[in-house]
């Protein structure tokens, strides 16, 4: 199963943030358009992602919900129909939550730095450090900390768990 090393944080300066990582990636960044709808599972989460063009994924993932850099192992199938399978999952499984967003996805080395303005949440970072087959835990999470200290993001502004986390536990925008 593919793994990456994760960060979530709270952003008080989208523009700022948006600056710095568009300087370290040298792109503008790509803007990805998501509804993610969570389904209820026993283990892990499961959500489709819907890329709002008649594509999407369905994701299946695993991550403590801890700040700081921690492994998420996933896996992932696309599809090119997100309302049917939506549809289905939903009678299956029941729905947990929606979260809808737009991303802001820039690239630097092995990471997807996302700039997200979640509807209902406001603005977050994520950063997600893609696993080398070499590569160890730990080298990963060096990475996404040195990563974290040049995009000015503090230890006091990281978040646990998932959007969807936040949507039930009713944080609003700031």
């Amino acid at each position: 199963m593919p793994s990456n090393v994760e960060i979530k944080a709270k952003i008080s300066d989208p523009t700022q943030f948006a600056e710095t990582a568009a300087k370290l990636s040298k792109s503008e960044g790509t803007i990805i358009r998501q509804h993610d709808t969570f389904f209820n599972c026993n283990q892990g989460r499961l959500k489709l992602r819907d890329f709002m063009n008649e594509t999407g994924q369905l994701i299946f993932y695993e991550r403590p919900d801890t700040d700081g850099p921690k492994l998420s192992r996933y896996s992932i199938s696309p599809t090119n129909n997100p309302p049917s399978l939506r549809t289905v999952l939903s009678e299956a499984l029941g729905v947990k939550g929606e979260v809808k967003k737009e991303r802001r996805l820039f690239l630097i080395g092995q990471t997807r730095v996302h700039l997200d303005t979640v509807e209902g949440l406001g603005h977050y970072m994520e950063l997600e450090v893609v696993m080398r087959p070499e590569q160890t835990v730990e080298e990963g999470q060096q990475v996404a900390e040195d990563l974290m200290e040049k995009l000015d993001v503090s230890k006091e502004s990281l978040v646990t768990g998932a959007y969807m986390d936040l949507i039930l536990k009713g944080i609003k925008e700031t």
